[in-house]
């Protein structure tokens, strides 16, 4: 490689490929990106546990073009923070734009979309859950009223056990046949 500085190791580069969809050179690209965010605080080259400990605030984060608009930008950032409290570390970073990267197999995403939803983390989705996305989708535009209705109807048509909320394969089920989902779940590196 010259004398170029390198960013991260071999050994860290092939790892960081081994558990995201991207190439050496994305990952690079990713990490110009990262540090772009916050160049105070992100050095030029990682070193040690770095990747892992320094972290980008959630509001620095929430600021790029992707993310800026959109009504899940907050939870986005919490659900794929470490910490949980929406900073990011560079590994959570690369997480977060490979699960979005149109590579990612279709079954991550909607992983990651369960998670997204999941707003109690409690490993289903409610109605207070799906409250909450709706206020989000609609920038709080429906009435208590209608948004209670689009929820009974949600979990009336994808509840299959009748438990009152949606399992992972039950919110699945219904993902996996909106056709515009894949579309609208991604981010370009």
């Amino acid at each position: 490689m010259g004398n170029k500085a390198m960013t991260f190791t071999e050994s860290q580069l092939e790892d960081y490929q081994d558990c995201t969809f991207f190439t050496r050179k994305e990952i690079l690209r990713v990490y110009k990106r990262y540090r772009a965010i916050c160049p105070e605080v992100v050095p030029k080259k990682m070193t040690g546990d770095e990747p892992v400990k320094i972290r980008v605030p959630q509001e620095r984060i929430e600021q790029l073009p992707e993310l800026k608009e959109n009504p899940f930008k907050e939870r986005i950032c919490q659900v794929f923070s470490k910490e949980g409290n929406g900073s990011l570390s560079f590994e959570d970073f690369l997480d977060l734009l490979s699960v979005f990267s149109e590579q990612a197999p279709r079954q991550i995403k909607v992983y990651y979309a369960f998670k997204i939803y999941d707003f109690d983390d409690d490993h289903h989705i409610g109605p207070a859950d799906l409250e909450q996305v709706l206020k989000l989708l609609t920038r709080s535009q429906l009435s208590a009223e209608e948004i209670v209705q689009v929820c009974e109807k949600v979990i009336e048509e994808a509840d299959v056990d009748g438990d009152g909320k949606l399992s992972f394969m039950e919110f699945e089920h219904v993902i996996l046949r909106a056709p515009d989902f894949l579309g609208t779940f991604h981010i370009r590196v």
